[in-house]
């Protein structure tokens, strides 16, 4: 099982390098980052520097989007880095809720995600595309140039999607009977399309705050420095709750439950501790979608999720010990899994 680290790129720059150094040192093999440019410094700009300082991690967004770059410039992007250091990027593409709404737009349809996927992993890895009617290449590239495309999802047809044309599968959040659930439904895609269900990556994302103790004041503490996930996952679930109604068949009942107190939210606290939007969030929910609690803990659960096909555990580190969570899985959670 592989291990990430996900970030948001704040200034410094130079902390968000320094993380990254931190995590490859204690067994991380993957950096990823936010990509919506409004809210943070721009993510390839940093990639390189945090690829310059690290000899194995693998970079790349969590998410980028089809709508904020367009998608030769994206290609480009990741080909010139995998040129520099040796294919180290990986692409994480979804539909750009921050991104496209910080802006004012629309997040991206799954029709759109799906010519960029194609467009994208076609030009980083020496391969033609079609723009529109003008077929391009990129004359420079190395012929063992690769650039595989994970595409992060939750409803019905994204996932559908997923398992039929993706690289890998994003899920952001770490519940347990989501997660079967979810993995299941990408990898009956995969194998209706004639894939290979093994060959579609399963990483999990969320939230991990390691406690000395599962004392109620520690796990309190826990609890409140992860809230603001169960806001960011409310984002979608909101969006699939408009799409397919409350009680649908297609969504989870464990998904839409919580989101009936949900009354708005500020984009400008997004993926932060202190986010006053998410007071809606439950502890139940915390728990079952971050991983929180002493190292024998999150062992447990990684051990369950790794169980259910995940092939890789991304840690957010938008919390009070982001330093604490790298070394804590360095020398206890990381060992458990290898």
């Amino acid at each position: 099982m592989d291990f990430g680290l996900v970030l948001q790129t704040d200034p410094p720059a130079a902390q968000v390098i320094s993380l990254m150094k931190r995590a490859e040192r204690n067994g991380f093999r993957y950096g990823w980052t936010f990509d919506s440019a409004v809210l943070w410094q721009e993510p390839f700009v940093i990639y390189s520097q945090i690829l310059a300082h690290t000899d194995r991690l693998i970079v790349g967004p969590m998410v980028t989007n089809p709508g904020t770059r367009t998608w030769e410039v994206t290609a480009s992007t990741f080909a010139t880095l995998n040129d520099m250091y040796g294919n180290r990027t990986v692409c994480g593409i979804g539909r750009g809720d921050s991104a496209m709404r910080v802006a004012g737009r629309t997040p991206n349809t799954l029709a759109r995600i799906s010519e960029a996927m194609k467009v994208i992993r076609s030009l980083a890895s020496g391969g033609e595309a079609d723009l529109g009617g003008t077929t391009i290449r990129f004359p420079w590239i190395k012929p063992d140039a690769e650039l595989p495309v994970w595409m992060a999802a939750y409803g019905p047809k994204a996932l559908k999607m997923a398992g039929e044309e993706a690289d890998g599968f994003i899920l952001q959040l770490a519940d347990p009977y989501l997660t079967e659930t979810m993995v299941k439904a990408v990898r009956d895609a995969a194998v209706a399309a004639g894939r290979d269900p093994a060959s579609v990556k399963i990483c999990v994302a969320a939230p991990a705050y390691l406690t000395r103790d599962d004392s109620p004041a520690a796990l309190a503490h826990a609890r409140e420095q992860c809230r603001w996930f169960g806001g960011m996952v409310g984002n979608h679930v909101a969006d699939l709750v408009t799409k397919y109604g409350e009680h649908s068949d297609l969504v989870p009942q464990a998904l839409t439950e919580y989101i009936k107190a949900r009354e708005g939210y500020d984009y400008s606290h997004h993926g932060r501790a202190d986010n006053p939007d998410t007071a809606f969030v439950p502890d139940d929910i915390v728990d079952r979608f971050c991983v929180i609690g002493t190292a024998e803990q999150h062992i447990a659960k990684m051990k369950e999720l790794k169980r259910l096909g995940v092939d890789q555990f991304a840690l957010y580190a938008m919390h009070d010990a982001r330093e604490d969570v790298i070394e804590g899985y360095g020398s206890t959670v990381i060992p458990a899994l290898s």
